[in-house]
């Protein structure tokens, strides 16, 4: 009964923490008051016994990793955390932790440091490590109670939070191979009709920075192929958005659309909390509106958790097209009124063209995200039987890691440099946030089959799955992963019989 307690608690307690790995700090004492909260609710049911009774359940327990309540001042003596079988819990999380924080001193690559990098490539660690210290000494003061001081601690990783499109270990600015590609861009780009066929082909190896601005607009079917229409185009679909600020924004403040702006409100700060950029009032202010809009414009869907990561790479890539200098430190409020406001409406329509092929991953007990996720295990057990033969061993299933992984189209798991090139490649292939992601996560899971096949129990699993080492990607390792996305797609998608048993 102790072993089932201590299970149960576990997924509960990955349920809420914030993801460590790509973008997210460390484990923070105040996130287990969501624990508490929500331990009450669950029943001692085992894991396996529940597995697919409740997809919308499963979906709004784990809805989103930075659920951090708004009680701040909620005690850790309360009755309910007296009632939890918080030794053997602890003991078990701490083991695991343990054990992974020794697993991660030894990483593939070196762990990044001003020396292993050029003197232009700016290092940021952990969104200010003395930030992070303050939040911990403020926790502290706040709740004085001993308790805090017995939860694990994972050791501080330092990031690499720059968004070049440099690889982690510092590659040339721009190679003679490069500056061909960027010249064949740029003809396409110019010409009278762009051909679009050709830039997807040009496109799905990346890229170049210079042209991603209008590449990306012309790819999500935003911008017009024909030249002459673009700039028409532009002003109109912008004074578009703008007037829909004018007309439903307010609207924010009544009673109907109090809880999806207030939800909204609660997630913005959240978003990519390591980049500086995005810790901007002003930018929160624009992330805000656009998801409001985009929000009550979609009834069918609203504003799920995890929509809210899907303006950010639309977001850097049009402040690239006015900012030189690295994105993620850069002040927004240097920039004139509008310049920004040009930002905001392309975020806003490139998003909504996104998330046009992928709705019923947000409607009403997330049906996309249930059929992807199956999709997933069903790939996995034939292209990896052993790996698979692993999960259901330790009893693991797919939905208690691959749903972040579609939710957010594995944007909680990768840098954001490494989504951004990734997107390069899913807007030049047909239904690429919907159809080829799957055969990328799979590529991704199957990346990690030593590590995985390593972990012998289920809490070892299930934390190495949330948390991959994926820090120090860059280019190299998105292209890689593509390859394999693309050779696993051509295998079973294109030939469906060695896809079913």
């Amino acid at each position: 009964h102790a072993s089932l307690n201590s299970k149960n608690y576990f997924c509960q307690f990955l349920n809420i923490q914030p993801v460590y790995g790509a973008q997210h700090p460390p484990l923070d004492p105040r996130l287990t008051k969501n624990f508490i909260k929500e331990r009450s609710k669950v029943s001692t049911v085992p894991l396996k016994n529940k597995k697919a009774s409740s997809f919308h359940e499963f979906a709004r327990n784990t809805s989103d990793a930075w659920d951090i309540g708004d009680d701040e001042e909620e005690d850790f003596s309360s009755p309910s955390f007296q009632t939890l079988n918080s030794k053997v819990a602890l003991a078990t999380a701490a083991q695991v932790l343990e054990n992974h924080s020794k697993l991660r001193v030894k990483p593939e690559r070196s762990q990044s440091t001003t020396s292993d990098v050029p003197a232009n490539y700016k290092v940021i660690k952990s969104s200010s490590d003395a930030q992070l210290s303050r939040n911990s000494s403020d926790t502290c003061l706040r709740n004085p109670l001993h308790k805090q001081q017995s939860l694990p601690l994972r050791p501080i990783i330092p990031l690499v939070a720059r968004i070049s499109d440099q690889n982690a270990s510092g590659a040339p600015p721009m190679t003679v191979r490069e500056k061909t590609r960027l010249e064949k861009f740029r003809q396409l780009l110019s010409s009278h009709n762009t051909d679009l066929d050709e830039l997807r082909k040009c496109s799905w190896p990346g890229v170049p920075r210079e042209v991603r601005p209008v590449t990306w607009r012309l790819l999500s079917g935003y911008l017009p192929a024909n030249t002459e229409r673009r700039k028409l185009t532009l002003q109109r679909k912008r004074e578009e958005y703008f007037g829909f600020i004018e007309q439903y924004y307010d609207s924010r403040n009544e009673e109907h659309h109090q809880d999806t702006y207030r939800q909204i409100h609660i997630d913005i700060p959240r978003t990519n909390p390591l980049i500086p950029l995005f810790q901007q009032p002003l930018v929160q202010e624009i992330f805000e509106r656009i998801l409001f809009i985009w929000a009550i414009r979609h009834p069918a869907s609203g504003y799920v958790q995890g929509i809210n990561d899907l303006v950010t790479p639309f977001f850097v890539v049009f402040l690239s097209e006015y900012v030189e200098e690295d994105v993620e430190n850069f002040d927004v409020t240097n920039l004139s009124q509008d310049m920004l406001r040009s930002i905001e409406a392309d975020s806003f329509w490139c998003m909504s063209k996104l998330l046009d092929g992928i709705q019923d991953n947000y409607t009403f007990a997330q049906p996309g995200i249930q059929k992807k996720v199956k999709a997933l295990e069903e790939l996995v057990s034939r292209i990896d039987e052993q790996v698979h033969n692993h999960f259901r061993r330790y009893e693991v299933e797919y939905l208690q890691f691959a749903f972040r992984w579609m939710n957010n189209l594995l944007m909680r798991e990768l840098p954001l440099r490494c989504t951004i090139r990734l997107w390069d490649t899913y807007q030049s292939e047909p239904e690429g946030f919907s159809h080829f992601h799957l055969y990328v996560c799979a590529a991704f899971l199957i990346k990690w089959r030593k590590e995985i096949l390593d972990e012998e129990d289920f809490q070892g699993l299930l934390m190495l799955l949330q948390n991959l080492p994926t820090i120090h990607w860059g280019n190299e390792e998105i292209g890689l992963l593509l390859a394999e996305a693309y050779r696993l797609k051509y295998m079973f998608a294109d030939a469906p019989n060695h896809y079913r048993r």
